[in-house]
């Protein structure tokens, strides 16, 4: 599932190229997981203005309104002259053409989505966007703010941070990763991490989610960017699927655990509650 890096690092990839652009056309395919919310030739003669993100959303200003795009759990998008496109496959459900480029959502599953918003004031965009957490990598994301939210909740910290309503985009592969360089069990109750640890949490989720958008994010399967390069983040994970393993700290056998129908990876050893 496409996380808060893999968006990242998608919205960097074409929102230079698309940003000025005049929409000339859109064709949506098979039903996705939400209708778009207008006519999709209304969107033609519109500019695209720029290309924004929140959360795993990406947000496409234009000078009448937004799209709201999101990639679900196995969309990805790509940009490219329109010339030099094929014709939309089965899975190809959505087609923006520009002046300067077409921006095509391929989804094998259909659980992403394109939805049209007047303007993030708007019902749609509110319900989609207003229950998400601090952005971790804007100056916004603060450690006071963070360590509240925790004291608040007595959820085990993995779980929490998958929720998304404290802090964005920590999803799971980015989770076990985070509460591993913070020395944090996954099974910790959220209340009884104190100030400390809750500092090491804070600085280990910036620096783990900078390094994967500056890898390129995590392609397991088939993500990849607007540019139709893979990411490089799966090369350097230090417990991610290395169940069995040896830890890089303590040398112990990594351990996998279930929670929330997701796998989690850590080190018994060197992650204590």
């Amino acid at each position: 599932m496409p996380e808060l890096p893999e968006v990242e690092v998608t919205r960097r990839s074409f929102a230079p190229s698309i940003a000025g652009a005049r929409i000339l056309d859109a064709r949506l395919g098979k039903p996705l997981r939400w209708p778009l919310g207008l006519a999709p030739e209304a969107l033609a003669g519109r500019a695209v203005r720029s290309v924004r993100r929140r959360g795993k959303y990406l947000l496409v200003d234009l000078s009448d309104g937004l799209l709201l795009l999101h990639l679900g759990m196995s969309g990805s998008l790509r940009f490219a002259p329109t010339d030099s496109l094929p014709a939309p496959g089965t899975h190809d459900h959505f087609d923006l053409v520009t002046t300067q480029g077409t921006l095509r959502l391929h989804d094998p599953r259909r659980f992403g989505a394109v939805v049209y918003a007047a303007g993030e004031d708007d019902p749609v965009a509110r319900k989609l966007l207003g229950g998400l957490g601090m952005e971790p990598l804007e100056d916004t994301f603060a450690l006071q703010a963070f360590h509240a939210g925790l004291q608040a909740s007595r959820t085990p910290i993995k779980l929490l941070l998958l929720g998304g309503k404290l802090v964005v985009g920590v999803g799971n592969i980015y989770a076990s990763e985070v509460l591993f360089m913070a020395r944090i069990s996954p099974l910790a109750p959220a209340n009884t991490i104190g100030p400390r640890r809750a500092q090491r949490l804070y600085e280990a989720i910036r620096v783990v989610l900078a390094a994967a958008v500056e890898k390129g994010g995590t392609t397991l399967k088939d993500f990849s960017n607007a540019d139709g390069m893979p990411g490089h983040f799966q090369l350097q994970t230090q417990v991610y699927d290395r169940e069995g393993l040896p830890c890089t700290r303590c040398a112990a056998p990594l351990r996998m655990l279930r929670q929330g129908q997701r796998s989690t990876f850590y080190c018994s050893h060197c992650q204590r509650q």
